[in-house]
């Protein structure tokens, strides 16, 4: 009898990691994931007919309702397995321009900016820790 295997999807994501400079200190701005309510980056599925750095871009306005410089910066990527199957993820940093009051999930979802430290501490997903890292070192702030 011949064995049924399940079918494992393979998706594309991008995710931005949007920052400032604050008095000194780099930060960077968490969302509240929708259901469980986690401290997140933005992030999505790479829409048709956008780069990866395009879709980043479009989820950070989306869902923290931010807007940031076109300099296009990938920390790197990592994969992550979930129930439907698998997801490579990219992941940019972005420098926040402009914030928004009003954005498409406004009331979906709370944003914070968190200095890089309690930014570690407030995500749980550890694959995104080490972007933290790539990105202290890709910039320094001014004083």
């Amino acid at each position: 009898m011949e064995e049924i295997k399940e079918l494992e999807n393979e998706f594309n994501q991008s995710c931005v990691i949007p920052y400032r400079i604050n008095q000194g200190e780099l930060e960077v701005l968490l969302i509240t994931s929708i259901r469980k309510k986690k401290w997140i980056f933005p992030k999505g599925f790479i829409e048709f007919n956008f780069s990866a750095f395009e879709s980043a871009k479009k989820e950070a306005f989306e869902e923290a309702g931010v807007i940031g410089e076109n300099e296009t910066v990938e920390l790197g990527s990592f994969k992550l397995q979930k129930k439907n199957g698998k997801s490579l993820i990219r992941v940019f940093s972005m420098e926040v321009s402009e914030e928004l009051q009003d954005y498409p999930e406004k009331n979906l979802r709370k944003r914070k900016w968190f200095n890089l430290n309690d930014a570690s501490e407030k995500i749980t997903l550890t694959d995104l820790k080490p972007f933290l890292t790539k990105l202290k070192e890709k910039i320094k702030p001014v004083n």
